[in-house]
């Protein structure tokens, strides 16, 4: 089998990651671990993702023209993802994250945008043929609305699938709902939308609600929703395992699986990731996931 071509339009971001007992409080002070800096950012980990899991992936995204931004692009490269899109830009500081993860892997996440604030629809119309030659189009929300609307838009024009991760929750016009082929939200995004219901009324066509620790739910127009199990493992850090989740979503869609055997994938892979540290350090190979749910 060919690899599928995959789009991913989303933010690029460096984490900076200290481990402490609890999430802190409102004007609490904690003493944590030492600092990690680690590649990451909502759009970054699904391309990342996409890529280990089989996925031949062109990245959209904005870094900015200091170290951390060219050593996110030396890390997309040594992943094989294609990095023509992946613009520099000057005078402006790459996205960071600034991360703390309790004993428990549960995390609290500030992010300051930087260059993420500076994709414009031009940059995604110019890269029209990636998105003529793609299977799927993969999209998060930590950029531009323009730039969101217009992958979106490319993506439909041209009667690819498009799959949009909406993290962080914000709103989106019922025009760009439409044009949307597979939502992935958490509990808390559904509840942003007013739920499943309210966003099939907008004129979503298929929704996948993760769930964490608990699984999935997949809800499609006219079919009776379907519930898949997650996967019982120890979490270490929960850091972009929805973002892995997507990519695997992604990959096994654009390879033509079934959506419920394209979600056991997501959900396999998401498990394996929350027990490792790290963003896109932690994001597992196609051949670690189907390696693990053989023995499920």
């Amino acid at each position: 089998m060919s690899q599928p071509r995959i789009v991913v339009v989303g933010s690029a971001n460096t984490d900076l990651v200290v481990a402490v007992p609890h999430i802190p409080l409102p004007g609490e002070t904690l003493l944590g671990g030492d600092l990690s800096v680690v590649a990451g950012g909502k759009g970054a980990n699904q391309a990342v993702a996409c890529a280990r899991l089989g996925g031949h992936v062109t990245f959209i995204a904005r870094v900015g023209d200091d170290t951390y931004g060219e050593n996110s692009v030396r890390g997309y490269e040594k992943d094989g993802i294609d990095t023509r899109f992946v613009l520099s830009t000057p005078g402006t500081p790459s996205g960071v994250a600034l991360i703390a993860v309790s004993a428990t892997g549960e995390n609290s996440i500030v992010v300051a945008p930087g260059a993420n604030a500076r994709l414009t629809r031009a940059d995604i119309l110019a890269a029209s043929d990636a998105f003529d030659q793609a299977d799927a189009i993969l999209v998060s929300l930590e950029i531009p609305a323009d730039a969101i609307f217009a992958a979106v838009e490319e993506g439909f024009a041209r009667g690819k699938p498009v799959l949009v991760n909406p993290a962080p929750a914000r709103l989106l016009p019922p025009e760009i709902l439409a044009k949307i082929t597979l939502l992935t939200p958490n509990e808390t995004e559904a509840g942003f939308y007013g739920g499943v219901e309210a966003l099939q009324q907008l004129g979503v066509k298929t929704i996948v609600t993760t769930l964490g620790a608990r699984g999935s739910v997949i809800v499609s127009l006219g079919a009776t929703p379907l519930f898949v199990p997650a996967f019982e493992v120890s979490a270490v850090d929960t850091v972009a395992a929805g973002d892995t989740f997507s990519g695997a979503l992604a990959v096994k869609l654009a390879e033509g699986a079934s959506l419920p055997d394209a979600v056991r994938f997501a959900s396999g892979a998401s498990a394996l990731k929350v027990t490792r540290h790290g963003a896109q350090p932690g994001i597992p190979t196609r051949a670690e996931v189907e390696q693990f749910l053989a023995v499920q």
